[in-house]
């Protein structure tokens, strides 16, 4: 597999390529070209290939195909296999060699009902591949990754509060530094340690969350699978308000869950993110 690039991401990168990557899935029927893409996001066809090719790891043609109907269905045929197979033998599977591990720890009812009262959570906005992002900690994990364009300062101060509206805010940017680049390095860069997240949800929320863990990266599933695999199987309704509720971007990999049409389907943070998101992972895990 070829080496990722440096861990580097700029915010200013990933909205042209994220335009770029809105108008391929808008005209994928038409094939545009290099030159129709670069002219879209006012680019020369030489800068906006080597920004893509940078950011996304292949050329924006072989991107393209990772973005088709067809390709995610076979995806989610082969992800079919790999769950079953990590049911079999555990971590241990070679879907899993890519992945963050993730533990999952819930709030307590007591927290919950005192809206985070006596906790600490520090905060701070950073650039990621996929747009700037707000990531809180607290003392027992991850609380939050939200990506959150636009948003700054006092806004995403909000944005807290309104989880958890009882606990100590502090800005803290260069604290959150270290785990930012943890959860967005190149996956040859990723520490093997464990990063704990710190959720509230009910227990069907977190049945959800905990299944959608297994999911491999590279991967995806769909809201059925995804209901079956927690044992309700007519439940993929309800499934699909879970994973809106996940307040975890990214490490709660919710990205991953798609329509069995193979349609992406939508996505708390943006249709077009999703599909930068699972193109991006695709082109690491060879498609």
């Amino acid at each position: 597999m070829k080496t990722p690039p440096a861990f580097d991401p700029n915010a200013r990168d990933y909205e042209r390529v994220a335009r770029a990557i809105e108008y391929l899935r808008r005209h994928a029927t038409a094939q545009p070209d290099l030159a129709a893409v670069a002219q879209h996001i006012h680019l020369s066809e030489h800068h906006f290939q080597r920004l893509f090719t940078r950011w996304a790891g292949v050329s924006p043609k072989r991107f393209l195909q990772y973005l088709t109907v067809e390709h995610a269905k076979a995806r989610l045929a082969r992800t079919t296999n790999i769950l079953d197979l990590t049911a079999d033998v555990g971590l241990s599977s070679p879907g899993r060699l890519h992945d963050l591990f993730v533990t999952l720890e819930a709030a307590s009812p007591g927290e919950i009902r005192s809206g985070g009262a006596g906790l600490q959570i520090r905060f701070g906005i950073h650039d990621s591949p996929f747009g700037a992002c707000l990531i809180a900690t607290t003392a027992r994990g991850v609380c939050a990754v939200r990506f959150v364009d636009r948003v700054r300062g006092g806004d995403a101060t909000s944005l807290l509060r309104n989880e958890w509206p009882q606990a100590s805010l502090v800005r803290d940017t260069q604290g959150t530094a270290d785990v930012a680049k943890q959860i967005f390095a190149p996956l040859a860069a990723r520490q093997t340690t464990a990063l704990a997240l710190l959720v509230k949800g009910t227990n069907f929320q977190l049945q959800v969350w905990r299944a959608l863990l297994k999911v491999p990266f590279g991967h995806v599933t769909s809201y059925r699978g995804l209901a079956e695999e927690i044992g309700r199987p007519t439940a993929a309704r309800a499934v699909g308000s879970a994973i809106g509720a996940n307040a975890i971007a990214y490490l709660i990999p919710c990205h991953r869950v798609i329509r069995e049409s193979g349609a992406f389907g939508g996505y708390r943070w943006g249709e077009t993110r999703k599909a930068a998101i699972l193109g991006w992972e695709a082109a690491r895990s060879n498609g």
